[in-house]
């Protein structure tokens, strides 16, 4: 929603203010082709493999709760 807050625009200044910000709008939303989409952080499978996995072991039974 956009509000005016000062003044008094005419319904041509509004339009073109409203086409600006509709634009903006599109061209953020807009993923190029044929590249993949960004994966967030918590999902990436690497994260945790990444880390050195704990080996069984006489004392392997407090190690079973890592963060």
């Amino acid at each position: 929603m956009i509000k005016v807050v000062r003044g008094n625009p005419t319904p041509e200044e509004l339009a073109a203010a409203l086409a600006v910000v509709r634009a903006r709008a599109a061209a953020a939303s807009v993923v190029p082709s044929g590249a993949p989409a960004p994966r967030d952080a918590w999902s990436d499978p690497s994260r945790i493999a990444a880390r050195h996995v704990p080996r069984p072991g006489p004392a392997s039974w407090t190690r079973t709760y890592w963060p």
